[in-house]
């Protein structure tokens, strides 16, 4: 388990609760936008051991509600079933941040119910996914799978675009929100320029253009909100 870092106390990546987040190393993806790049190919095999974050975990349990487990992209690792039954029997909720490439692992994951929640990101309209994540050829049926296999779970869940101007506008907007339309919760996050992004000179919309591509949504989901703004 390539484990690249660990935020011992967030109050906001896992909505109404307080939790921890693990983050795992690799991504299929490569999105010009990212700002965890170094987890795309990492140089190291991790830079905490499994039994180093067990430990952590047993000392917060009665103090943590739950366990993020992002990357990267976590669904690539196929020991993750492991990891999370074993954050399971301490008792821990687990939040999984996925961009929704591997539809069968996280169905795997909901039918043993080592899941509470799910963030999922769509990185843009169908038509535009392939320049949006970075590769020359992405096929986004994946997405889609991955979109109705959480529309029939059992489990609390939302979708989220972080926009970059370069790559979105409104028309996309439309065709986001046919695309999860039924869903019960969706997050625009704005773009914010750092160290280590991949492509540089990507720039925000502002806050009056970003409200107004929540409006284009609101039609096909009912909750969409601006996050981080």
């Amino acid at each position: 388990m390539n484990i690249q870092g660990l935020q011992k106390l967030t109050l906001l990546d896992y909505p109404n609760h307080t939790a921890c987040t693990i983050f795992l190393g690799g991504c299929d993806l490569c999105c010009p936008f990212c700002h965890n790049a170094p987890l795309i190919q990492p140089t190291s095999s991790g830079t905490i051991t499994p039994s180093e974050l067990f430990e952590f975990l047993k000392k917060r349990q009665g103090l943590l509600d739950g366990v993020c487990i992002s990357g990267g992209e976590p669904l690539l690792h196929a020991d993750l079933d492991t990891l999370l039954t074993e954050i399971r029997n301490m008792g821990y909720l687990i939040k999984l941040d996925t961009n929704g490439t591997h539809p069968d692992h996280l169905n795997s994951l909901l039918s043993k119910s080592l899941l509470d929640y799910v963030a999922m990101d769509i990185k843009n309209s169908p038509s535009k996914y392939a320049q949006t994540v970075g590769k020359a050829s992405f096929n986004p049926a994946p997405i889609t799978e991955s979109i109705h296999i959480l529309h029939s779970a059992s489990i609390s869940f939302e979708f989220r675009t972080t926009v970059v101007q370069e790559f979105h506008e409104i028309s996309d907007f439309v065709q986001i929100g046919q695309w999860i339309q039924g869903a019960s919760h969706y997050y625009i996050q704005s773009f914010v320029d750092r160290n280590g992004v991949p492509t540089s000179n990507l720039h925000p919309y502002d806050k009056e253009t970003l409200l107004q591509y929540a409006d284009t949504v609101r039609p096909y989901v009912k909750h969409v909100e601006l996050r981080g703004i």
